[in-house]
């Protein structure tokens, strides 16, 4: 009997996969107008289709009728796949697959309902986070063809206790499945997919479904896909057409690749990270050995250098062949047309991309691919090229997460689960939300609506909001009257609207399908049908939908604190393909989508550790040690997925590798490709559009021409009659600090936005307490009055959760403090808090608050400045740059004060409550002057503050002296507008 040998070829990786593949087939089958058309070709996936239309098209011309062409790739199998594979009529039909949501909802609810007895149980969005990767080991126990007896004869002893327990509930978990699945009328996808793959096989081994069977460019290793390749490669007319496989390793090179079954009993280890493991175990799965694979002997226009074949294969040598490299001999032929960048960062690395895509089209017909399993650099890279004008597609499409629609969904569930300033205005301002004629006057509204909540102090929540907005629309002296007033009527109707729709995030754990219909409601009240319209709408609208078609199923009930995350998680992992319309000879191609593809020109992106190959993402079900047992994949042999990725496309003829030295700001290490290419081919010439080094063009490309010419620093000089004749004690500190700032502050009458956020931040604090000491002393100074002022502190609803347990407990022992040296003094009474007063002299007018005045039995006065911090030392009030109590005292001493008479001043005080470990958090009392210090009264402090008013007014409010920025430490507010990075430092003649 004559055993006819498996038709299995391998198209080398420097030949042009799918046009090598086209070429050989009209070689050998077009006889006749219809010799090709009598055909059918596999392939792996919906680009690898389209890359071999193309091919045909490029050979054939525009006349030629093209074999069928079907898809059975793990994540394309389906019923139009069926249809195009010939299924038998007669058979009964498969029960559909099951919908991906509500089998992961189901799964959840599964986690939750079925616990291991002294396990926890797992609930909510813990046990929807969990379903993804149950459903991911389901579905590799499938393609293994794994039962659940394997699960239940697994012996763990030597295995830590945390997996033995995971492995108990998801033995558990597996057993309850298949009757959860029964109920649905629906079976997991990839059963299905292995029953239709072998019901296809049976029924193409008794009459085969063309002329011609081609299964091409697949390397999928489950046994159902090695069966029907084995079936196809068995046909008369039957071929397998692998892509790269090493057929110049040495023998036993093949073998140190390790078994392909598993056997506890055996020590070896596959070596899954090798780009050629996953043939090896291919070919087994087939019956074939590699001996038996043939060489395609077509060639094309677009295949790379021959001796690439050897070089790569010489590259990804295992580790105990690594020596090899030594004695490579001239690889000059094998990397010519080769070439490497390694960036400053990831950001200069996408604009050096994009130089090079952008050069290639300006040779006619001449294309340009970046592959790249990094999403961050395609989408940099794709924003580059629009400077030039430049659409690009990206073919791995984006997240749903990062389009507008999942992007205000994702904000609205998050602000309806967590009330925060931020998230309020980032919702209404969405470019989404009243997208139309009306959204001018819905911005102005929100930019209203900004500028109200920027001022600190706002309570936490809705009714903050509301809160806020009344009082200051009903106090026509409150800052941001005008504002409030024009808001309320806006504000309520949208919070009537809004907070109806989530109230249900209010009301505790909710059963989701109740949240994700409370989001609906409030899109649908922000945005009318925008929201649904366009590719990613469309996506959004068919989640909604689906969730809604899987009847409740899913976690009974869930914090709404996680249902953002949940919604986050879903978004992420959907994505949205991009219409065609981009350049037509620019590409931007993830992994899956460069397989079997080629342009002129080859950018491999990325690489880093980390980025490609990405980093392995741990099983939370599984060990890597049970894994191994139960004959599912390791973790790793992803890796030796994006490996073979990386050696396919670096068959090219012309390529550029490319990494970052900090990606995401953080250092990055190069990929352990990157470091082997390296190792072995010496460094790579550097790419030169124009003759300029790719790295330099990208670092200088926004930078403007010419050497670098650092600003001044700035002294504008206004004439002195635009000068201001009234001036404040806090400004003249200002003024005597940073002229610029003070000119800024108060002539050009800027002043920094205060940070849009609910927390209470120091300035909120400070003013805080000044009002509890203002409060208090009003009604008296009595120890009632302080515990109730404290008492109405702790309850304080702008306290965020933060505040109330760190900022409060430390505080407060100085508060107590404070008022304890009032009830303390002898001989010394409040008078007097939030003392407005006023001074003109030589045609300055001086006003001022004190923050409280005493007057002691003697009728001389106190003047006492609360500081919730650091006090200013008696220096800087000597160097006059602390003029402030200073001045209080002159106003306090002329009579200036309202309501207090003129009095002699016999003590200027800073109260500082910063909490003092050592004195039981108490505070301190420090003085502007002393025995030690420059000043040695309080009259000689005022008087050195009266000289400092006089200098600083004479030369600036009626002089002409400019203001120039003071030689300040630190940032300041003003520091951008003055550029004040480029001259600080530097001397005034520089």
């Amino acid at each position: 009997m004559t055993v006819l040998r498996p038709a299995i070829f391998s198209i080398p990786i420097h030949r042009a996969f799918a046009d090598a593949l086209a070429a050989g087939l009209i070689a050998r089958f077009a006889d006749g107008a219809l010799g090709l058309a009598e055909g059918l070709i596999l392939l792996p996936s919906n680009r690898a289709k389209s890359a071999v239309q193309a091919a045909f098209v490029r050979a054939g011309g525009a006349g030629l009728l093209m074999p069928r062409l079907a898809v059975i790739g793990d994540a394309d199998l389906d019923e139009s796949v069926a249809l195009a594979l010939d299924a038998i009529d007669e058979a009964e039909p498969l029960p559909p697959a099951i919908d991906p949501l509500r089998r992961r909802l189901l799964l959840a609810e599964l986690i939750e309902r079925h616990t291991p007895e002294g396990e926890p149980a797992i609930t909510g969005a813990a046990a929807f986070q969990l379903a993804d990767g149950l459903a991911r080991v389901i579905d590799q126990l499938h393609y293994e063809e794994r039962t659940v007896s394997a699960l239940i004869d697994l012996d763990l002893g030597a295995f830590a206790g945390h997996w033995q327990a995971s492995l108990a509930r998801l033995r558990l978990l597996v057993d309850h499945w298949p009757g959860v699945l029964a109920a649905t009328g629906s079976i997991d996808r990839a059963e299905r997919r292995n029953r239709l793959l072998d019901r296809v096989r049976e029924g193409w081994r008794k009459a085969p479904p063309a002329r011609f069977v081609v299964a091409a460019g697949i390397t999928t290793a489950a046994p159902a896909v090695a069966r029907l390749l084995r079936t196809v490669a068995g046909m008369e007319r039957g071929m397998v057409v692998l892509p790269g496989l090493d057929r110049v390793m040495a023998a036993e090179e093949w073998d140190a690749l390790g078994p392909t079954r598993s056997d506890a009993d055996d020590p070896a280890r596959p070596l899954e990270t090798h780009p050629q493991y996953h043939f090896k175990l291919l070919l087994d799965r087939m019956g074939a050995s590699r001996d038996e694979v043939q060489a395609w002997d077509a060639v094309s226009d677009f295949d790379g250098p021959e001796a690439r074949t050897p070089f790569v294969s010489l590259l990804f040598a295992p580790a105990a062949y690594s020596a090899q490299w030594q004695a490579a001999g001239d690889l000059s032929a094998a990397t010519a047309g080769l070439s490497g960048a390694v960036f400053a960062d990831d950001g200069q690395e996408a604009q050096g991309i994009a130089l090079l895509m952008r050069e290639a089209i300006e040779t006619p017909g001449r294309t340009a691919a970046l592959v790249t399993p990094d999403r961050a650099l395609a989408e940099r890279v794709a924003a580059a090229l629009t400077r030039w004008g430049i659409a690009v597609d990206d073919s791995a499409g984006q997240p749903l997460a990062q389009t507008p629609p999942g992007a205000l969904l994702l904000l609205l569930a998050g602000l309806a689960a967590d009330f925060d300033p931020v998230a309020l205005v980032s919702l209404l301002g969405h470019p989404l939300v009243r997208k139309g004629e009306e959204r001018a006057g819905w911005l102005d509204q929100v930019r209203r609506l900004d500028l109200l909540l920027r001022e600190p102090g706002l309570t936490p929540g809705w009714a903050g909001v509301t809160a806020r907005i009344a009082a200051r629309a009903a106090d026509p002296k409150a800052r941001g009257h005008a504002l409030a007033a024009a808001l309320g009527p806006w504000w309520d109707e949208l919070s009537e609207a809004l907070g109806a729709t989530l109230a249900p995030f209010a009301a505790g754990p909710t059963p989701p399908a109740t949240l994700l219909g409370a989001l609906q409601a409030g899109l649908e009240r922000l945005t009318g049908d925008a929201v649904w319209a366009g590719p990613a709408g469309r996506m959004l609208a068919e989640l909604f939908d689906a969730w809604a078609l899987a009847r409740g199923a899913g976690p009974a009930r869930v914090d709404p604190a996680d249902f953002p995350a949940m919604l986050g998680q879903l978004l992420a992992q959907a994505s949205v393909r991009p219409p065609y319309g981009g350049h037509p000879r620019l590409f931007i191609w993830g992994l899956l989508e460069a397989r079997l593809q080629r342009a002129d020109l080859m950018i491999l992106g990325g690489l880093d550790e980390g980025r490609w190959p990405a980093a392995t993402q741990p099983d939370p079900w599984l060990a890597p040690g049970i894994r191994r047992l139960l004959g599912l994949p390791a973790p790793e042999r992803q890796q030796g997925l994006a490996a073979h990725d990386f050696a396919g496309a670096l068959g090219a003829r012309e390529i550029v590798v490319t990494r970052a030295q900090r990606s995401g700001g953080d250092p990055a290490v190069a990929s352990r490709f990157w470091l082997r290419l390296s190792a072995l081919a010496g460094d790579l010439t550097e790419p030169a559009p124009g003759g300029v080094p790719l790295t330099r063009l990208a670092a200088e490309l926004d930078a403007p021409p010419g050497e670098p010419r650092p600003t001044p620093r700035p002294r504008p000089a206004p004439p002195a009659a635009d000068r201001p004749r009234r001036i404040g004690v806090t400004a003249l500190d200002r003024l005597a600090r940073d002229p610029f700032a003070y000119y800024a502050n108060q002539m050009l009458g800027l002043s920094p936005l205060d940070p849009l956020s609910a927390a209470p931040d120091p300035r909120w604090r400070g003013t805080r307490i000044h009002k509890l000491f203002e409060d208090w002393v009003r009604g008296g100074a009595t120890r009632e009055g302080f515990e109730a002022e404290i008492a109405a502190l702790r309850i304080d609803p702008a306290l965020d959760a933060i505040a109330r347990a760190f900022w409060l407990p430390r505080i407060e022992p100085a508060l107590r403090w404070a008022a304890e040296q009032v009830w303390s003094a002898e001989g010394r009474r409040p008078l007097e808090v939030e003392a407005r007063g006023e001074l003109t002299a030589d045609g300055i007018t001086l006003h001022g608050k004190a923050d409280r005045i005493d007057r002691n039995d003697d009728g001389r006065l106190a003047i006492v400045d609360y500081k919730s911090g650091g006090a200013p030392s008696a220096k800087a009030a000597y160097d006059r740059l602390d003029n402030q109590l200073g001045l209080l005292g002159l106003l306090a001493r002329a009579g200036g004060m309202e309501g207090i008479a003129a009095a002699p001043v016999a003590s200027l005080e800073y109260w500082s409550l910063r909490p003092d470990r050592r004195a039981g958090g108490a505070g301190k009392i420090s003085r502007t002057y002393g025995p030690r210090g420059g000043l040695k009264s309080a009259e000689e402090a005022i008087d050195h503050a009266a000289g400092a008013l006089a200098d600083l007014a004479g030369r600036y409010l009626l002089g002409d002296a400019p203001f120039a920025p003071g030689e300040v430490a630190g940032p300041g507010d003003y520091d951008q507008l003055m550029r004040r990075d480029e001259w600080f430092g530097r001397g005034e003649g520089e």
